[in-house]
C-alpha cells in the first residue's frame, strides 16, 4: 500500500516537474548556423542597400516593438517574420544579378528550415498575444506603404535586424 502511493506520488511529481519544464521554456529552438546566414546577408546587403530608393523609411528599423517582444512572444514573432519574409519579401523582390538571388536562396532556404524547425514547437508553446500581433502587423502596415518591389527590396536591406533579433533570442541553439 506504501509503495503504491509512494509511486503515485512520485508519478505525480515527475508530471508536475515535466509540466513546469515545458511551460517554462519561453523559446522555440532554431538551429541554423547564424554566422553564415549573415555572411550571406553582408556578402549582398551593399547592393541592396544601393538601389534602395528611400533611405529614411523603414520597415523593421521601427521595431521597437521587435526589442519589447516578451520572452513568451518570441516563438510567435519569430513565426510571423519568417512567414512574412517567405510569403512576401522573398516572393516580390526582383533581382537581376544571379549572385544576388543566390544569396537570397540561400538564406531563404534557412527560413524554411528554421519554420520547419518551429512548426514543433508552435503547436505546443507559441501562442500569440495581442502585443505580438500588433508588432508583425506594424510590419505588414509598414511594408502595405510602399510599392510592392520597393518594400521587398527595403526588408531585404533591413534583414540584419532581423537576424540580430533571432540570434538574440535564440542564442541557445545558434551553431558557435
Amino acid at each position: 500500500m506504501k509503495a503504491q502511493c509512494a509511486s503515485r506520488w512520485l508519478l505525480g511529481m515527475v508530471f508536475v516537474l515535466c509540466s513546469v519544464h515545458i511551460y517554462s521554456l519561453r523559446r522555440c529552438l532554431v538551429s541554423v548556423d547564424m554566422r553564415l546566414l549573415e555572411k550571406s546577408f553582408q556578402e549582398i546587403r551593399r547592393t541592396l542597400q544601393t538601389k534602395d530608393t528611400f533611405k529614411n523609411v523603414t520597415i523593421l528599423s521601427t521595431l521597437e516593438n521587435l526589442r519589447s517582444i516578451k520572452p513568451v512572444d518570441v516563438c510567435c514573432v519569430t513565426n510571423n517574420l519568417l512567414t512574412f519574409y517567405r510569403d512576401r519579401v522573398f516572393k516580390d523582390h526582383q533581382e537581376t544579378s544571379l549572385e544576388v538571388v543566390r544569396r537570397i536562396s540561400r538564406i531563404a532556404n534557412s527560413f524554411l528550415h528554421m519554420q520547419k524547425t518551429l512548426e514543433q514547437c508552435v503547436h505546443r508553446q507559441c501562442h500569440c498575444s495581442q502585443e505580438a500581433t500588433n508588432a508583425t502587423r506594424t510590419i505588414h502596415d509598414n511594408y502595405n506603404q510602399l510599392e510592392v518591389s520597393s518594400a521587398a527590396l527595403k526588408s531585404l536591406g533591413e534583414l540584419n535586424i532581423f537576424l540580430a533579433w533571432i540570434d538574440r533570442n535564440h542564442q541557445e541553439t545558434s551553431a558557435t
